[in-house]
Order: structure tokens, then sequence, then C-alpha cells
């Protein structure tokens, strides 16, 4: 009952805000329970000051004085805790219909590309931040975006998380992922690519050389504003195979060329080799789980070979990104209640969760499946060979207390099983089903990303100076992983927003 009047209390406040036409410029939250990663040993009851968007004061003296013109919000009974960032998305990329569609429009809304969905697609992206924010994700990091004005278009809406970007990407040359756009556009849609001159003839002559050179990629990412690096490590995998990868003295000239920028070097490796070669090549985060282990994959347990390599990546600090849900991105298709969950109503459009539900909503269960096996074997596979493999690796990595990152490839491949929101609280279950503790996953959430893309003067933590961007919940996130879907209130730039104000079909 006490959290039912709180939230309508909440409720009746911001309608008074929206009524008068203007934002709170002081918000005063009392007798919350402060969860701060910087402070995790003394969690205490407190009251907490917002003036103008940032945190302005946090008064442990719960007989404090309500600030002379403030609006009150009774936090009572309920956990206050850092806005979440997930810093590893791709906001123009559709879930269920892929990454690059089959007819791209240049220079059009990404919707366009989709004309057979169009008005689904243009639902889905005025939705999308409004669901993260749902699950309590204020920040975001895209590390690749083939339609880049979608980011701008996502910030632009009138509810949304910040938005930071690694973009554009650098792919190498018909590498991973531009090889999976068509021939004739995949150069347009990623035109930041590294140069091989091993493949001039399949490069357009448009493209010179000392144009694609890492030191000049890495300066057109600086110049569009990018924080960080992308690049890739990746031979391929289903239907294609033994793409183009770079080599160790390219990985060198783009680690110095982001070092002299100020950029964090980003790169995707998602196998022994790959994260290998990442290591190797003093990269500062790798994106992705190790769950292809090559020759190695039929080990019951985690190879030493394998524990030298994330020796080193705790030894170095490397950020980590476990990212298991892609994996559960595929497993979707074959697991009979995931279409069910509760949250998918919540976090996509009603005509988009019921075209998942069609056979032509489901048409990327064939590309997995094209032995036709049972759903059960398929699931089982996927359970018992890379799901268990990346679980060994995070679990030893947690043991090790590695600097976690918290990402989710949202979305991976042409998946439904992936979804904005709703996927990064299905990650931090995988996380602690794979070893880690509540207060990793917090930290990994919110000042371990902070601090790896170099935002942890203005959020990560509560305390005075830090924007407030905060997420207020009912159950304790130290406690239970569940707490993550007992939000009851998100703040973004100080504005207090009913959760439920977010979920699908409440504008």
């Amino acid at each position: 009952m006490k959290t039912f009047a709180t939230l309508c209390t909440l409720l009746v406040s911001v309608a008074a805000f929206a009524g008068s036409g203007s934002k709170p410029d002081r918000i005063w939250i009392t007798g919350v329970t402060v969860v701060s990663p910087g402070n995790l040993e003394h969690i205490e009851k407190g009251s907490v000051l917002i003036e103008n968007g940032r945190i302005a004061r946090i008064d442990r003296n719960l007989k404090a004085r309500r600030p002379a013109g403030s609006t009150v919000i009774d936090g009572s009974g309920q956990y206050l805790l850092p806005g979440l960032m997930d810093s590893h998305v791709h906001v123009s990329s559709i879930p269920g219909l892929g990454i690059v569609p089959d007819q791209v429009k240049l220079n059009e809304p990404v919707a366009k590309s989709y004309s057979k969905h169009e008005a689904m697609v243009e639902s889905y992206l005025k939705q999308m931040p409004r669901s993260y924010l749902y699950y309590g994700y204020t920040t975001l990091m895209d590390l690749v975006a083939p339609f880049p004005q979608e980011l701008e278009d996502f910030r632009h809406q009138p509810l949304h998380p910040d938005l930071y970007s690694c973009n554009p990407s650098m792919p190498f040359a018909n590498g991973y992922p531009m090889s999976y756009a068509p021939p004739k556009m995949r150069f347009k849609l990623f035109p930041n690519f590294i140069y091989d001159p091993k493949q001039a003839a399949s490069i357009p002559a448009e493209y010179k050389p000392e144009e694609h050179t890492p030191a000049a990629d890495v300066a057109r990412v600086k110049s569009a504003g990018g924080i960080c690096v992308k690049t890739f490590f990746e031979r391929g995998f289903g239907g294609v195979r033994n793409l183009p990868v770079m080599s160790p003295e390219v990985l060198s000239e783009i680690r110095k060329a982001a070092t002299a920028n100020g950029l964090v070097l980003v790169m995707h490796a998602n196998s022994f080799e790959a994260q290998k070669f990442a290591v190797d090549g003093d990269v500062d985060v790798i994106a992705h789980g190790m769950w292809n282990w090559g020759r190695l994959d039929d080990a019951s347990g985690l190879p030493d070979k394998i524990k030298d390599v994330l020796d080193q990546i705790v030894e170095k600090k490397i950020g980590y990104q476990a990212t298991i849900q892609v994996l559960s991105g595929l497993s979707a298709y074959f697991d009979p209640e995931y279409l069910n969950m509760r949250g998918i109503p919540k976090v996509v459009p009603a005509e988009m969760a019921a075209w998942f539900k069609t056979p032509e909503g489901r048409w990327f269960k064939k590309e997995i499946n094209e032995g036709n096996s049972p759903d059960k074997a398929v699931y089982e596979g996927l359970e018992n060979g890379p799901f268990h493999r990346v679980r060994l690796v995070v679990g030893y990595l947690g043991s090790k207390d590695a600097n976690f990152l918290f990402g989710t490839d949202t979305p991976s491949a042409p998946t439904y099983g992936n979804l904005p929101g709703l996927n990064g609280y299905l990650e931090m279950k995988q996380l602690q089903k794979a070893g880690l503790s509540l207060a990793q996953i917090l930290r990994a959430a919110t000042i371990n990303n902070a601090r790896e893309f170099k935002l942890d003067s203005q959020i990560g933590t509560i305390e005075p100076g830090k924007v407030a961007n905060l997420v207020m919940t009912t159950k304790n996130p130290l406690q239970t992983v569940d707490a993550y879907d007992s939000i009851t209130t998100v703040f973004v730039h100080g504005k207090p927003i009913p959760r439920e104000s977010l979920a699908a079909g409440e504008r």
C-alpha cells in the first residue's frame, strides 16, 4: 500500500509540473535508501536534493528541512541508484528485421528502407528510447550505426536516454559487419572502413588508400563526435565465413591513433583467437563474451590457454562486455515461452509484438536452424555449447573481479530475441547465473561503464555535481536482480518520470 501511495503522490506531482508548463527545478527526495556504487559498504537512508537537473546535496539527516521552493518526492521504502548505462546498443537496427535491410535507401529515415513494414518500424523507433528508460537505462553507447541519422532522430525524441557513440565504426575492408550488406552498398553503409591493399580489386576506385588508413579513420570518428573507436576481429560464422581480418600491425596503428585522439578503443571479439588478438593489441574494451573457443570447443572445463588470456584481461584491466544475451537472441526462437514474457508488451508496440508471432515474423528461425532440427535439440545445443562456454569464462573473470562493463548488443543479428530495455534486465539475470555478484552487476552498469568511457565526472554514482540521471526501485539491487524490474520512477536530468508512463501504448 505504501508503494502505491508513493506512486500516486509522484503522479500528482508530475501532473502538476506538466500543467504548469515548466519542469521542476528543485526536487527533494526524502527518506530513500541511497545505493551508490562508490560506497556500497555503507548503504544509508537519506534525502537527495536535485537542482536544475543535477544532484545538489545528499543529506543523511532524515529530519532535515525541506529546501525552500522544492517539490517533495517521498522515497520511503524505496532505493535510489544511479541511472544505468548500456554501453553496447544499435539504435538504428530493428529487432526481427535485421541490421541491414534488402532495400537500402541512403539519406532517408531508416523506416523507409523497410518499406513493407514502414509504419511498424516508425512506431518502434518512437517507442525505443522510452523502452530503455522503462528499465532504467538513462545512458547508452551506440557502437555501430549504418544509418547515423537515426542517432540524431533518437536524441530529438521527447524522452530519451543520453546517447553517445563510436560512430562511424571502423570495419576492415569487406570484413565483418560490412560483409552482411549487399556488395554494391557495403562501402556506402560503412564508409569509414580500413583499406586493405590486398583487396584493391574489390574496393570501389572512389575510395583512396590514403583516405582510409587507421589514422584517417580514427580522425573521422573524432570529428564526428565519437568518444570511442569500434573495430572488429571476426572471421565469420554461419553461412558467412573466412572473412578478411586485420593484422597486428594494423591494430597497432589503430591503437596509436586512438590514444593520440583521446578515444577509447573497442574491439568486437567473441572467440579465443579474437580475444587473444585484442589483448595482445592492448585494446581498452572487448565487446562480447568468449563463446567460441575454436579447437578447444569440446573441452569440458576452462582450458589453461584460455585462462592465460583471461588473466591478462584482468591484469590489464581491459573492459569486458559479456553480452550473454546475444546467444539468447538466438535461443528465443526455440523457447516456446519467450514471446509470452510479460515485459515484451511494455517495450515494443502492439503491432510489432503481434508480428513476431506470425510466420513472417519468425523468418530468422530458418536461418538459424537450416537443418530443421527439433526446437528442443537446438535449444539444448546452444545451452550445452556456447552458453556453457561463455558462462565458464564470465564466472572465471568474476572470481578475479575483472573490469566488467555492462553491454547487451541490442539488437544483435536480425532477431526479435533482443528487445530494448528488457534485454538489459535479462542480461543481468544471465550475469548472475554465470557467477557475478549483484554488486559487480551494479558497478558494471554504472561506475565501471562511466569510468571506462570517461563519463564518470557526470554519471555513474550519486554525488553532488553529477547529472541527476537516477532510478528509484522498491527492491534492493544488492539483494535481488529483480530490483531492476521493480522501478517506480526514472529521473532524466532531474525530471521524474513514472515508469508505467514509459510503457508502449502509454503515450
